[in-house]
């Protein structure tokens, strides 16, 4: 299975984000469970980009690839927004109450804690940050 979709850097994009998530899960039949934490991880790097990588009123277009074996599940994010890795931000100190915590940082936690592989790239002016799942029998609604 290999998909792709291509949206504008706009919230209301996040719509077709969470629709295409919703028929990658049900094409290789995920769990409910399973396509929940997928969605959210995925929500949380797009809402991201869509709202810091580039200037206001700066027009671009954002990739969202997903493709599968029968092991895992490989999602690239890819934008032409300002370079930033994620992987790279300290994780945030989830000990410290909310409204004391530095800003940013839970987002990254989410997706690493949901991911079992989350690596990011800068190729050519374009922010790549990979996604991996481990599939298993047990993540299949047949399994």
């Amino acid at each position: 299975m290999k998909r792709e979709l291509t949206f504008k850097n706009e919230e209301q994009e996040l719509n077709r984000v969470a629709q295409f998530m919703e028929e990658v899960c049900d094409q290789l039949q995920l769990d409910m469970h399973v396509a929940m934490k997928l969605q959210l991880a995925i929500e949380e790097m797009v809402t991201n980009v869509i709202f810091y990588a580039y200037p206001q009123g700066t027009s671009a277009d954002i990739t969202l690839s997903a493709e599968s074996d029968d092991n895992e599940l490989t999602f690239v994010l890819s934008d032409s927004g300002q370079p930033f890795d994620p992987t790279a931000k300290e994780d945030a100190d989830i000990d410290v109450n909310p409204m004391d915590r530095e800003q940013g940082g839970m987002g990254i936690l989410i997706v690493k804690n949901i991911m079992n592989d989350v690596s990011y790239q800068r190729l050519g002016d374009m922010n790549q940050l990979t996604m991996k799942k481990k599939l298993s029998p047990s993540n299949s609604e047949e399994g």
